[in-house]
């Protein structure tokens, strides 16, 4: 998708792809599935499992495999999660400015977004999800908290002191949280992740995690839906349809990057590290105006161009004359105006042709 959506002469740092080879073991484990014919419906814990192993070895969590449940990808896996705990009408609380889906999906399933917006730094602000929470259960309905964790597009990589603090408030009020933790394994030196079931107060809220974006792997598709433990009741509710969504194949190449294939993660973020880096300067060389707080995870920059005077979506000024996709500043809510989202998964050739481009069409 990320090179095929616009013509040929225009740079794409936009979707969440990367410009890499695919992982030894990952490919590995395709070919040898493929090799023995063993293409058919997925069963058993072996994402669980390996999951659990990688949890233990990055984040000292251990994961039950009696508290997961297999779901196609990570935002249909929220989908079914939050109507477990919801119901039509229910609100739904984001962190603004957030992933575009998350208010794709939730008004499609007939939920309201509440937004709680970030502070100015990014970060989570519990005074401000207070209200938030206090106004989804205002009513005396259902209400969810739907986390973002590492937190796209800023960046953010909260702390377990933030986290804590969130879950404390979601009990407080009566709030289910659910925590998209897709970019967990793609933290930059500098900062650690927290997994949200780790921290006090969660044990009823529920995670989702996919090796997808860390190792590349969107089009095998397969994630899990982990509970704390008193929200595996709940859990076990969800339809056993559910688990028919996941690719086989893509359950065993994703078991196999998150066994085998932490070294070729690690040298990622080091690229990524490196590109961060690299972006810094060229953006103080070539576009001085734009502010960019390197990000502590994820592979994706937030960019604020407000001072270029390109109006509310400088994505489409970067497109139109400079002949850079982008993503648009206002599709993540508020907050998002003035900004871009770049992909820093590309090569530093890229990165730098980028840029330019990018100065000048300011």
């Amino acid at each position: 998708m990320k090179w095929r959506a616009y013509p040929p002469d225009v740079l794409p740092l936009w979707v969440a792809e990367m410009d890499v080879p695919v992982a030894e073991p990952v490919a590995d484990a395709v070919r040898e599935a493929l090799a023995l014919g063993d293409t058919g419906y997925p069963a058993g814990t072996v994402y669980a499992d390996a999951l659990d192993d990688f949890a233990a070895r990055r984040w000292g969590w251990r994961i039950p495999a009696d508290r997961t449940a297999i779901v196609p990808d990570v935002m249909l896996g929220i989908v079914e999660v939050l109507r477990l705990v919801t119901d039509p009408g229910d609100a739904v609380v984001v962190n603004s400015p957030v992933y575009t889906p998350f208010y794709q999906f939730v008004s499609h399933m007939d939920r309201r977004v509440i937004e709680a917006p970030l502070t100015a730094e990014g970060r989570l602000d519990h005074a401000t999800l207070d209200t938030a929470f206090a106004q989804a259960t205002s009513s005396g309905r259902r209400a969810a908290f739907l986390l973002c964790s590492p937190h796209n597009p800023t960046g953010t990589v909260h702390t377990a002191e933030e986290l804590a603090g969130a879950a404390a408030l979601a009990n407080a009020h009566g709030v289910r949280v659910v925590a998209d933790e897709i970019h967990a394994p793609v933290v930059l030196p500098g900062a650690t992740h927290v997994p949200f079931l780790t921290v006090p107060g969660a044990e009823r809220a529920f995670s989702l995690l996919s090796a997808s974006k860390a190792w590349n792997l969107a089009g095998l598709k397969a994630a899990l839906a982990v509970a704390g433990p008193e929200a595996a009741v709940d859990l076990a509710t969800m339809p056993e349809e559910v688990s028919h969504g996941p690719s086989h194949v893509g359950i065993l190449a994703h078991a196999a990057a998150l066994r085998h294939a932490t070294g070729w993660l690690d040298s990622l973020l080091d690229g990524l590290d490196e590109n961060r880096r690299l972006l810094s300067r060229l953006l103080e060389e070539h576009l001085p105006e734009v502010r960019y707080r390197p990000q502590e995870g994820t592979i994706l920059s937030w960019l604020d161009c407000r001072a270029l005077g390109l109006g509310d979506d400088p994505a489409a000024v970067f497109l139109e004359r400079g002949r850079v996709a982008l993503n648009s500043g206002p599709s993540f809510g508020t907050g998002g105006a003035g900004h871009v989202r770049l992909n820093l998964a590309a090569s530093p050739e890229v990165l730098e042709e980028a840029v330019r481009r990018m100065a000048s069409a300011a």
